[in-house]
């Protein structure tokens, strides 16, 4: 157990020393690469911010209005008399923000923990489901944006059948780890 901590703690400066070595050894400037990098990476961020900026301000708008309540209301119906879906209408407003911000799932999340607890089963297909779905629509747009990708083809419905396949997946593992 002691040397997979150590190899954990190393792994990394490792990697940095393998990375300069082999620059030094190929005869490389690695300084000036690393700061056309830098530059690079910079200019990416400035062509993505008004879209990072937008879907933020939208996901704390939807928060802060109150919609995502009256959403996961409006579909608690639905949720409650179907025994064979079995997907907690509490969870939907965390289903609907985790494809736009994984920032304001996980403060759903909390909101859900200080009101069920970690360990009841919402909480746990809460945890489940954050960790096996993906924010969509924040991924889409920040690296479409960056590569300068206009036709996404198939990419929304394959992530939005993945995204579906983890809410289930959530519900099913929840279910099944019962004490």
């Amino acid at each position: 157990m002691q040397i997979m901590m150590f190899l954990s703690d190393i792994m990394i400066p490792l990697l940095i020393f393998l990375i300069i070595g082999y620059g030094l050894l190929c005869r490389h400037n690695i300084y000036e690469e690393f700061i056309e990098g830098a530059k690079d990476g910079f200019e990416t961020v400035i062509g993505i911010m008004p879209t990072l900026i937008g879907l933020m301000v939208a996901v704390g708008i939807l928060r802060a209005s109150g919609f995502l309540e009256c959403f996961s209301d409006l579909h608690s119906f639905p949720t409650r008399r179907s025994s064979d879906l079995g997907f907690p209408s509490e969870l939907l407003p965390l289903a609907v923000v985790k494809m736009f911000s994984s920032s304001a799932a996980t403060g759903l999340l909390l909101d859900i923990y200080k009101e069920y607890g970690t360990d009841s089963l919402l909480g746990r297909m809460a945890s489940i489901m954050l960790g096996s779905t993906e924010t969509i629509f924040y991924t889409m747009s920040v690296y479409f944006m960056s590569v300068k990708i206009k036709k996404s083809r198939y990419t929304l419905a394959g992530a939005l059948a993945a995204t579906a396949a983890g809410m289930a997946a959530s519900v099913v593992l929840a279910g099944m780890m019962g004490y």
